[in-house]
């Protein structure tokens, strides 16, 4: 990579900082919109296909496992051909498998096609925040950081809405998927429109060779090999939580209608906030205790969702969404600060084993749920959580060299 220390980095109020952080928003809207826009419609897959609750799981579970196989090399393309040709492309590819995939006539052919997607979505994750590093200026980087995380909750529980709706509105998953698919297209041109080309990154070809060393490099840190088991724990816990508590909510004592469940996803939502103040308590607390404290709220949270009251299932959830976005941003920040070098590949293997957990946590939760119902799910929840606890304790002595 080669960053032109000649051109100024965007400050705000310059004309560009306005349309680098809008368009980045669109950019994660579009992504997480995409990524896990089947989530919602499981129970329905379930009925259409005459197929079990892990099987339908699958078709979130192919997209964030091809998004977690591609998203290193993603990461290095974009530094042979640049970041935005690579997130204009990927979106764009992602958009129409979107489409192809609501008119799949069978699950198997929907799978793949989801899968394809993931390998498409790769592009945004892997290359977003460095093209924002490039552009921004540090001191200012805050700010459009920040909006693009917020299209990236915005896109979580916006998408699963607009899903949820036009499943319950339509009583067709296809014209749900289809839709989804449109407004991401819609989206797609506003961040075509919008984003500026690179103007402080120049492409450099990446030797595969020593991209490899630092993967290596990384993976012979046990710190960091505990901090990427943290991601995919807490990650399979959350997904695992997502895709079967529509199944508690739509069947008895509940019965709740599609699209009012489909609003359960509005709590993904309070991710933006809860990241702030796990950085604040971190700074208090430490790394190590404040991640161990997630888990703790989370566990309570995943606990109180076996009761059969309606509004302890919902702020079970809610505290367990708390509890993995505070303990996800503590970790992911961690890594950042273990990796003496190589960052980028640092925070790709720590996505990577995110998106893992995702594809894992979320399959395994619905063979559970598939064979042994809810209370069983929730007690998979909780010995992810306690494995998390374990993978966390022994982070102690690090401390010293990873200040909090």
């Amino acid at each position: 990579m080669s960053v032109d220390l000649g051109t100024d980095a965007l400050r705000r109020g310059d004309p560009g900082f306005r349309r680098v952080s809008v368009g980045l928003f669109f950019a994660g809207f579009t992504t997480f919109a995409l990524l896990y826009a089947t989530q919602p419609l499981l129970p329905r897959l379930v009925d259409v296909f005459a197929v079990s609750p892990g099987t339908a799981s699958l078709s979130v579970s192919v997209t964030t496992g091809g998004l977690a196989l591609a998203i290193i090399p993603a990461s290095a393309l974009s530094e042979r051909w640049g970041r935005r040709p690579v997130m204009l492309w990927s979106l764009a590819g992602a958009v129409v498998l979107g489409l192809a995939a609501a008119v799949a006539p069978s699950l198997w052919l929907l799978l793949v096609l989801r899968g394809l997607e993931g390998v498409a979505l790769a592009g945004l994750p892997a290359v977003g925040m460095a093209y924002l590093a490039d552009e921004i200026d540090a001191g200012h980087l805050g700010g459009a950081m920040g909006l693009y995380v917020a299209g990236n909750s915005v896109g979580g529980f916006g998408g699963r809405i607009v899903v949820s709706a036009l499943n319950d509105l339509t009583g067709s998953w296809r014209l749900a998927l289809g839709g989804i698919a449109a407004v991401s297209g819609a989206c797609l041109l506003v961040f075509w429109l919008v984003l500026p080309p690179s103007r402080r990154f120049t492409p450099t070809p990446v030797a595969a060779s020593d991209l490899l060393g630092e993967v290596r490099a990384h993976l012979a840190d046990p710190v960091l090999r505990r901090l990427f088991a943290v991601g995919l724990l807490l990650m399979g816990t959350f997904v695992c939580a997502y895709n079967y508590v529509a199944f508690r909510l739509l069947g008895p004592p509940f019965s709740l209608p599609d699209l009012v469940v489909g609003f359960v996803f509005v709590l993904y939502a309070v991710g933006t906030v809860t990241s702030t103040v796990a950085g604040r308590l971190t700074g208090r607390l430490g790394a190590r205790t404040t991640v161990l404290a997630a888990c703790g709220v989370a566990a309570l949270g995943a606990a109180a969702m076996l009761a059969p009251v309606l509004a302890l299932v919902i702020a079970g959830l809610a505290l367990l969404t708390v509890g993995f976005f505070a303990g996800h941003a503590v970790a992911s920040a961690w890594v950042g600060r273990r990796a003496e070098h190589g960052r980028a590949v640092a925070s790709g293997l720590y996505l990577f084993s995110y998106y893992v957990g995702s594809s894992v946590g979320g399959t395994l939760g619905g063979v559970v749920f598939g064979v042994a119902g809810w209370s069983a799910t929730v007690g998979f929840l909780l010995v992810l959580l306690a494995a998390t606890v374990v993978v966390v304790v022994p982070l102690r002595a690090t401390r010293p060299r990873v200040p909090a």
